[in-house]
């Protein structure tokens, strides 16, 4: 695996569904190396701390190969052509990784990079904000439906982190496959 992009974001106000909500999803491309600490990527900010960041969410880590399904999607949808790119960061994502695998995390895995180690802590579970973020309100339950969540990190050893950076998978205890917690909080969200 390898990162291909290190995305951050700032709190920024929009209109939602007539309403302006605060939100951070909107993460652009970082050149030089980010600094990152117990609490995340420095220079990131999340808008709402009861669902994103702290310690056992301090990085959101995303898998670019699923960036050609919400392409198609998009275009499907009507909100962009065929051959409109999505930026890396469109999903919210501070990492976005080549072959991160949701099928192949368990909570309690480490991603080893050259500059910080982070341990896979949960998957996301997408809100509104990925809708907005999307531009069609159907996203949150393709999300839900694909399985395509990436997962939250935690820092077990602070540093840096950089496009380009190598990642190593170091397998944890195996208890619990990360797309298993994900289909048992999309069943609990279903209810």
């Amino acid at each position: 695996m390898q990162i291909a992009s290190v995305n951050r974001a700032t709190t920024a106000f929009l209109q939602m569904g007539g309403r302006r909500v605060a939100t951070a999803i909107a993460k652009r491309p970082v050149a030089e190396p980010v600094a990152v600490t117990d609490m995340g990527l420095e220079g990131d900010e999340q808008a709402d701390p009861s669902v994103h960041g702290g310690l056992r969410k301090a990085v959101y880590a995303y898998g670019t190969q699923h960036y050609r399904f919400w392409q198609t999607v998009r275009a499907q949808a009507k909100v962009s052509l065929w051959d409109d790119p999505l930026p890396w960061g469109a999903l919210g994502e501070n990492l976005s990784i080549d072959g991160l695998d949701e099928t192949r995390l368990w909570l309690g895995d480490r991603l080893v990079l050259p500059g910080c180690v982070l341990q896979v802590t949960e998957p996301r579970q997408p809100c509104f904000k990925l809708a907005a973020a999307m531009g069609f309100p159907q996203a949150v339950k393709l999300m839900w439906q694909s399985g395509y969540c990436g997962c939250y990190l935690a820092v077990v050893r602070p540093g840096h982190v950089c496009s380009g950076d190598a990642v190593e998978l170091q397998p944890g205890a195996r208890e619990i496959s990360l797309l298993e917690l994900f289909r048992a909080r999309q069943k609990r969200h279903a209810d």
